[in-house]
């Protein structure tokens, strides 16, 4: 079904929204969309002395740090999409880290390592930690030039310093993973509270981590990846097998990248990071599902019934071809090309697309040949002036290895368990590589104008994301409707669960999780058809990733609006500037 946006008011959106239980929050100058919210107040004050979007999701970044500290941190990595409304185009920032340049297959089979991944408690999985150089680099860049970096790292700082409340899903993962905190490394007290994992509603200090924070403000990079604390990092990884030098740190760099796109159902653009992110999963499900009308095999999309079985149906097997091939060809693309134009091409989409059964479910999927060879947090960001910003940090497995280096205040992410220890394999671990990637940003314009900048965190939850409350949005959902509707999931395996439960974080062959909302008589339907549905409750539901939307709306006089929404399977919301 083809939409005639000159004819969509926001008006006709309401009428046809989901029954929400929030507001859409709107407003005419910026708005702040994210899981914590002391750390959409932080964005609102840079937004107030100025700053523009990019300066604005810095410092909401950063105050994730303090009040999230179980999804994300200066320890982790991130990626961002900038909105240049001047320029009127997308710009990309990779803020991921490399595996230390000793790093090999071999050194982690010596240390007994069997199986095809580092265990996420193993410090050969860190990384480099890419956020600190992210976090510069997107003021540097992006900013308005207007404040500094000690101003935008304020709020965040005072916030350490002066302690936040813990909030209720935050504070639930703080308590779970109380005793990986503990025995990760000898400095677990600088993120607990008397020993112990602070409960919703206490107040947490983190008075080392604003020390860390006023070193960035004042040296730039330098202050985090030379000096005091690129020390403190070596010698902790180091203690516990690891190899990773001060110069692994010292010469670490952001990368300033092409973004990818598709233009699906030729009205709406689509943005993402391009590898070794795994935005192109998004990307490849739905270039199939364009095909998949195409070729007859379902009907209008955006005509099924929302949530039919026929319509997940589509959506779960678009996204089981994606990820077959991305979760083979995403990798550092300095080590291995990746076909991203021949992934995205009409040819090879439509072959693809013949392999979707309309009656039943594909009982094994693989990756096709496109070349004819034999708990993160996600945010959103808008000014005044019409920039937005797209971004998402993260440890990968709640606090990442959990082990704090002395004096710092943050825990260090486990990224490198991405890798794969097949020798040969397009994303095999090898010294100096980016991992592949979950975390995603994304955008999508219409024509050259911003509709959404948008996002859903969670492991290999996100891509899913991206596709469902797109696809919500074009049905003519509001922002706030689009995130509450009940989403699937493809493998209830999640980074922080995959070495302790389920074991089958990303597989696409595994079960698919239905949220409750969806009714019983779908979920049997599509067992019906092949699929191992079953139900996601209560907690379970942060399978099912946490997202936010802004949406820029046009109203009859002309006057350009934002319209927000924030998922409620977080502790956060939106906030408009004033």
């Amino acid at each position: 079904m083809k939409i005639d946006w000159n004819k969509v008011t926001q008006p006709d959106l309401v009428l046809q929204r989901f029954p929400s239980r929030r507001s859409v929050v709107y407003g005419t100058k910026g708005i702040v969309a994210c899981s914590q919210p002391l750390a959409a107040e932080a964005g609102l004050e840079i937004l107030r002395k100025g700053g523009n979007a990019a300066d604005a999701a810095v410092a909401t970044s950063a105050a994730l740090n303090v009040t999230e500290p179980s999804c994300c941190g200066v320890g982790g990595d991130a990626f961002c999409l900038f909105y240049d409304v001047k320029e009127k185009i997308v710009k990309a920032l990779n803020g991921s880290g490399h595996s230390p340049a000793n790093l090999s297959i071999e050194h982690v089979r010596s240390q007994g390592v069997l199986g095809n991944k580092i265990p996420s408690s193993n410090l050969n999985s860190v990384t480099v930690p890419g956020a600190a150089a992210a976090w510069v680099d997107t003021v540097q860049k992006f900013g308005s030039g207007k404040l500094t970096l000690s101003d935008v790292f304020a709020p965040a700082i005072r916030l350490a310093e002066e302690g936040v409340p813990v909030t209720e899903i935050n504070g639930a993962s703080w308590i779970r993973s109380e005793n990986f905190i503990k025995n990760a490394s000898p400095n677990g007290d600088e993120m607990l509270l008397n020993g112990k994992a602070p409960r919703p509603g206490q107040l947490i200090k983190l008075p080392n981590l604003a020390k860390t924070f006023r070193t960035i403000a004042e040296e730039g990079k330098d202050g985090f990846y030379k000096g005091r604390i690129a020390e403190a990092i070596v010698e902790l990884i180091q203690s516990g097998g690891g190899v990773m030098s001060l110069e692994d740190l010292a010469k670490h760099e952001s990368t300033v990248v092409e973004p990818i796109s598709y233009k699906f159902n030729d009205e709406v653009t689509i943005y993402e990071c391009p590898p070794n992110g795994q935005g192109l999963t998004a990307l490849l499900a739905l270039g199939i599902l364009d095909n998949m009308e195409e070729q007859g095999k379902i009907k209008s999309l955006l005509e099924l019934e929302h949530n039919s079985a026929p319509y997940l149906h589509a959506l779960i097997e678009s996204l089981r071809l994606a990820f077959a091939d991305t979760q083979y060809y995403v990798t550092d693309p300095d080590f291995s090309h990746i076909p991203v134009k021949e992934l995205l091409s009409k040819e090879y989409l439509a072959s693809r697309a013949k392999l979707f059964d309309p009656e039943r479910n594909n009982p094994k999927v693989v990756r096709g040949n496109p070349v004819h060879s034999s708990d993160t947090v996600y945010f959103s960001v808008v000014d005044q002036w019409g920039n937005a910003c797209s971004y998402i940090q993260s440890n990968y497995a709640g606090f990442g290895t959990a082990a704090i280096p002395k004096g710092c205040g943050f825990t260090l992410q486990n990224r490198g368990s991405n890798f794969n220890l097949t020798p040969g394999h397009p994303n095999a671990l090898q010294g100096g590589k980016r991992p592949y990637h979950t975390i995603i940003p994304a955008m999508a314009l219409r024509g050259d104008e911003l509709f959404l900048s948008y996002g859903v965190m969670g492991g290999f939850m996100q891509p899913q994301g991206h596709v469902q409350v797109l696809l919500n949005m074009l049905r003519g959902y509001t922002p706030q409707a689009a995130l509450d509707a009940p989403r699937f999931c493809i493998s209830a395996g999640s980074p922080e669960t995959e070495d302790k439960e389920s074991g089958n974080a990303g597989d696409i062959n595994s079960e698919v999780y239905l949220e409750e909302g969806i009714s019983e008589e779908v979920l049997v339907k599509l067992q019906e058809m092949g699929h191992d549905t079953r139900r996601a409750s209560g907690f379970q539901r942060g399978m099912l990733g946490r997202g936010q939307v802004i949406q820029r709306i046009i109203d009859i006089n002309g006057e350009r609006i934002w319209a927000a929404g924030s998922d409620p399977r977080a502790d956060g919301h939106a906030v408009a500037q004033i």
